[in-house]
């Protein structure tokens, strides 16, 4: 019986170095791909730093403030295209943040049967399967004729108001802006819809309890409760709409030029990239470089807001 009872705890010692072995492993692995991801981001960043260095050298900050691009003459100027990219993204998230909020507390909580939630969720999520091309053609045969339409509307009515001060013509940053609102709500409702999953049954139980109602609870605790995951999600969904491409490229308009109306042509950093770039030389090449460098730190920028606000949440 000793004997066993000895061999028994050699056993249980040797089991346990080894999990100690495979835990320090594990975090030494872990460590590894987190330095790596880091070495990656910098190493993009520096070599696109480079190839714009030319262009940084002759423009400097004006480049941010300059307005022109014109590659006859070598000046460029990226402002339209922040200006593009920061408008266009705000309409995007301004549409999509209350209707992807809004359905994921439909489908967290038990408004609809299981089996219709099933479906709305499969719908949802494959919104984000199709592919962006594929959105830049259904917007230009079928949202830029309906937008183009109402905007006339709005305009011949309300021509006064600066927002809808231009007649459309075609595709526009109200265009841009709804097609960004279908891309990103997937990834607004999928996060959103988790992080209210996540939340403690007994935060609904206790609220219940003291006699709140089912939207007061919804309301003032679960949504509270998940915000940082709002949040995130919505960071997440706003770096998607800065970084997108091919569907804005085809419906922005493409016109370097900085407009109040929601219906006048404009331009975004990506669509200017990718309409470019293919065709560039010389000074150029380094003023696209320097451009896709602004793109770069304007999401790190949004990351960083994004990781400031979810501790300042979750501090609270």
């Amino acid at each position: 019986m000793t004997s066993l009872a000895q061999g028994s705890q050699a056993s249980t010692k040797s089991r346990s170095e080894v999990d100690k072995n495979l835990d320090r492993g594990f975090i030494w692995t872990t460590r590894v791909f987190a330095i790596g991801i880091a070495a990656i981001l910098v190493w993009i960043s520096i070599q696109v730093a480079l190839q714009a260095f030319p262009a940084i050298q002759q423009f400097g900050a004006g480049f941010l403030v300059n307005t022109d691009w014109n590659p006859v003459t070598s000046e460029y100027g990226v402002l339209p295209q922040v200006y593009g990219t920061l408008v266009s993204s705000f309409i995007g998230l301004l549409i999509s943040v209350p209707l992807g909020v809004g359905a994921a507390i439909l489908l967290s909580e038990d408004f609809l049967p299981a089996g219709i939630r099933l479906v709305i969720v499969f719908m949802v999520e494959l919104l984000a399967a199709i592919p962006s091309v594929v959105y830049g053609v259904w917007g230009l045969f079928v949202l830029v004729p309906v937008v183009t339409n109402i905007g006339r509307g709005l305009n011949a009515g309300l021509g006064f108001i600066p927002l809808f001060g231009t007649t459309p013509t075609g595709p526009n940053m109200m265009v841009a802006g709804i097609i960004l609102a279908i891309m990103t709500l997937p990834i607004i409702t999928a996060i959103s819809r988790d992080a209210l999953n996540s939340v403690p049954p007994s935060l609904r139980q206790a609220a219940l309890g003291l006699g709140a109602t089912r939207w007061e609870t919804i309301l003032q605790v679960l949504v509270p409760a998940a915000f940082s995951g709002i949040v995130s999600a919505i960071m997440l969904a706003l770096g998607r709409a800065m970084g997108e491409t091919m569907a804005v490229t085809m419906l922005i308009g493409n016109s370097n030029t900085i407009s109040p109306s929601l219906f006048s042509p404009a331009n975004t950093i990506s669509s200017l990239l990718a309409n470019q770039f293919a065709e560039a030389s010389g000074l150029q090449v380094g003023a696209l470089m320097y451009a896709a460098l602004v793109l770069f730190f304007l999401t790190l920028i949004v990351n960083i807001l994004a990781e400031i606000i979810v501790q300042r949440v979750k501090r609270i």
